[in-house]
């Protein structure tokens, strides 16, 4: 099979534990694109969060793409244009925040391109240091969020926001997309948003075959598109049900995982050619 798009999760696949990517990595990535393959960066980070990973790779330079907010967002880098956007209402989030309120969990949301919360918490400062948005404390949550946000995060410690987590896509089946990026991120989209729906979306945009396009991802936002591509990869750190949804599981982020599928399934398969 000859792939031509390539999706990368950021945080624990791209990314190693140190928030840099291996020169391996990076020239592996670089000569696929070369050979036109197409790179897409799929995270549930806010676009800004996303936008060093993007010049490190020089996806502007071949046409690549930054897919956002765990799909809620689709820019091409090349020209910058938002190809496709989904938000929540200023109702929904306000409800997700008396929700928040209700479970005794945290809550934040984007804003200004700052990070949203009522009170500081170890979760939110974690968000900001993937991110490098700024954490703003506002007086209250509703009065700050008066336009729609592109998506909301619940935050507590993994074994209780497992806990809320399924009590929520029950509750709130049919009406938002609700699924754990980390064990103590819970992300609320709007219903549908997925990162496999929206890569539906791009590739049905760009000509390109769901069996020509390689998914690489660690966790549980992960799984739509591991499912929805080609050939779908889990990460060796992932969770056990990640790696047995996946058609293949490489090394972890720490051992160039992503350098070995593009080599493997991309770099070798254009040498052969």
């Amino acid at each position: 099979m000859s792939y031509k798009m390539i999706v990368l999760d950021l945080d624990d696949t791209l990314l190693r534990d140190d928030q840099t990517i291996s020169e391996r990595t990076k020239d592996a990535l670089l000569k696929a694109q070369e050979a036109g393959v197409k790179v897409v960066l799929a995270s549930g980070r806010p676009t800004e969060g996303m936008v060093w990973v993007a010049e490190e790779l020089n996806l502007a330079d071949y046409g690549s793409f930054i897919l956002s907010f765990n799909g809620s967002k689709i820019i091409d880098w090349k020209t910058k244009e938002e190809i496709y956007s989904r938000a929540l209402s200023t109702e929904t989030a306000h409800q997700l925040y008396d929700i928040s309120r209700r479970e005794d969990v945290g809550i934040l949301t984007y804003a200004d391109g700052a990070i949203i919360v009522e009170e500081e918490n170890e979760f939110a400062s974690v968000e900001s240091r993937l991110t490098g948005l700024p954490v703003k404390v506002v007086p209250s949550f509703k009065d700050a969020v008066r336009e729609p946000v592109v998506k909301a995060l619940m935050l507590k410690e993994g074994e209780r926001l497992a806990e809320v987590e399924k009590k929520l896509q029950a509750e709130l089946d049919g009406s938002l997309s609700v699924m754990r990026s980390k064990p103590f991120f819970l992300e609320f989209t709007e219903l549908g948003v997925t990162k496999g729906a929206s890569l539906d979306y791009l590739i049905g945009q760009l000509g390109i075959k769901k069996e020509e396009m390689i998914a690489v991802g660690d966790s549980y936002n992960d799984q739509t598109m591991i499912e929805f591509a080609g050939l779908g990869v889990a990460m060796g750190n992932a969770p056990d049900d990640i790696k047995e949804i996946a058609d293949y599981v490489t090394a972890s982020n720490m051992e160039d995982g992503v350098a070995e599928v593009v080599e493997k399934f991309v770099l070798e398969e254009l040498a052969r050619v």
